[in-house]
C-alpha cells in the first residue's frame, strides 16, 4: 500500500500527538514509533484560553523530559467554542498559543500527508478546523483497509466509512458531515438528555421529555454502570454529586418527578429507555453512512472508538438487524478495539491501559502516528 493516506509516520521518533477540543484535550506520547502514554485533561475552552494554558501545565507535569524536545503533531475542534470570533480566529489562537507553549516543533494537522506551521494556521484554517475525525479515520483506514470507524465520544460521534486505505466521502467541514450522517451531536457525558428524545417511557406511560438542561447523557451511563469515572471529567447539570441518589434525582426531573415517584429498579429502566433513544439515533444516522458508500453491515469490520466505545457492539447488531442481517459470532468479532487493534502500543506493564486511553483519544494518536513534517496543504477551500 502506498499513498498518502497510508503514510503512518516514523518508528524513529518522539513525537506528542495533541487534540484540541473544546472541552478536553487529549495528548499522545509516541516514542520510537510506539505509544508510550496517554492522557486525557478537561479543559472548558470556552471559558478562555487560560485552561488550555492548565492543560499544557498539566501535562508538563506528567512528561517533563519529553515536552520540550518532542515534536508536537496537533489537531483540534477548539476553534468552533464561542470564546473566538470564529473558526478562523480560533485556528489561529490555538495554534499561536500552542507554539509559544511548546519546546519542540509544532506543526498543525491539515489533512492527508498536510502539515502547516503555526504561523500560517489561519491562511489554511478550512483543512485544520475539526479535522480530528479525519486523522483517525485515516489512520485506521491505513491499517485495515475497509470499515467502519464509530467513535463516540463525551459530546459527539464520527461516523466514518472506509474502503481500499481510503476515507470515503467528500465532507470538509462539520456542516457537511451533519448533513450526511458522519457527524451526531451526541455523546456519553455532556449531551443534554433533552436532546435525545422529545418523549420517553417512565413506568409504562409515554411522556413528554422537558427540554431543559436538567441531566445529561452521563446520568444515564453512570446509572448503568458502563461509564468509566475517569471519563466523567465535568460537573453535573446541577453542580450536585454524581452518587447513584442525585443521579436518579436528575434524571427524575426529565419529566417533571422526584425520585421517591419510583423504585431504583425503575430508574434504571428509565435510564435504559434513553440509552435504547440514543442507539436508536446512532444506528440510524450511522445505515444512512453505510447506504451511502453502498457497504453492507454484515461482516464489516468496525472500529470502535471514544469513551462511548463501550456502546459499539450492541449498536452494530442493531444496525445489522436493521438492515436484513442476524448477528453471529463471527459479526460480534468484527469489532475492532481502536486501542487494540490499530494504535502500536509500547510493550510491557501497563499495555492494556495505555490501550484503552489510546482508544478513549484516538484522535491524538492518530496525528501523532501520521505526524509528517513539511509537507503543505494545497490552496485552502473555504468552507
Amino acid at each position: 500500500m502506498s499513498g498518502a493516506e497510508f503514510d503512518v509516520g516514523s518508528d524513529t521518533d518522539t513525537v506528542i500527538g495533541w487534540d484540541i477540543g473544546g472541552a478536553h484535550v487529549k495528548a499522545c506520547l509516541r516514542v520510537d514509533g510506539a505509544v508510550r502514554d496517554v492522557a486525557q485533561w478537561a479543559c472548558p475552552l470556552w471559558q478562555g484560553l487560560q485552561h488550555l494554558d492548565a492543560a499544557l501545565a498539566d501535562a508538563q507535569r506528567r512528561w517533563p523530559q519529553w515536552l520540550g524536545s518532542a515534536a508536537h503533531a496537533v489537531t483540534m475542534t477548539g476553534e468552533m467554542v464561542d470564546l473566538f470570533t470564529d473558526r478562523e480566529d480560533g485556528v489561529r489562537r490555538i495554534s499561536a498559543l500552542l507554539a509559544q507553549r511548546l519546546g519542540g516543533p509544532v506543526w498543525i494537522y491539515a489533512g492527508p500527508g498536510q502539515w502547516v506551521a503555526p504561523a500560517d494556521a489561519a491562511a489554511h484554517w478550512p483543512q485544520i478546523a475539526s479535522a480530528n475525525w479525519r486523522a483517525t479515520a485515516q489512520h485506521a483506514a491505513a491499517v485495515l483497509g475497509r470499515g467502519l470507524l464509530i467513535d463516540i465520544g463525551s459530546t459527539t460521534t464520527d461516523l466514518i466509512a472506509f474502503d481500499r486505505g481510503q476515507v470515503l466521502g467528500n465532507s470538509v467541514s462539520d456542516r457537511h458531515r451533519l448533513a450526511s450522517g458522519e457527524l451526531v451531536y451526541q455523546g456519553v457525558v455532556r449531551t443534554p438528555l433533552c436532546a435525545l428524545a422529545p418523549r420517553i417511557v417512565l413506568q409504562g406511560e409515554v411522556l413528554n421529555v422537558m427540554n431543559e438542561f436538567f441531566a445529561t447523557t452521563a446520568d444515564v451511563y453512570r446509572l448503568s454502570g458502563e461509564l468509566d469515572p475517569a471519563h466523567d471529567l465535568y460537573p453535573s447539570a446541577d453542580n450536585a454529586d454524581k452518587g447513584l441518589p442525585a443521579t436518579r434525582a436528575r434524571l427524575a426531573r426529565m419529566v417533571g418527578c422526584d425520585v421517591r415517584d419510583a423504585s431504583a429498579a425503575e430508574w434504571l429502566a428509565f435510564a435504559h429507555a434513553w440509552r435504547a433513544a440514543q442507539l436508536d439515533e446512532l444506528a440510524g444516522q450511522a445505515l444512512r453512512v453505510l447506504q451511502r458508500h453502498d457497504l453492507d453491515p454484515a461482516g464489516l469490520r468496525v472500529v470502535a472508538a471514544g469513551c462511548g466505545a463501550f456502546l459499539v457492539p450492541e449498536l452494530m447488531a442493531l444496525i445489522r438487524r436493521r438492515g436484513g442481517h442476524h448477528e453471529t459470532r463471527e459479526s460480534v468479532n468484527d469489532c475492532i478495539d481502536y486501542g487494540h487493534a490499530v494504535a502500536r502500543i509500547e510493550a510491557g506493564a501497563g499495555h492494556d491501559e495505555r490501550a484503552r486511553w489510546a482508544r478513549v483519544c484516538a484522535p491524538s494518536v492518530a496525528v501523532a502516528t501520521l505526524y509528517r513534517p513539511g509537507r503543505q496543504p494545497k490552496s485552502p477551500e473555504v468552507r
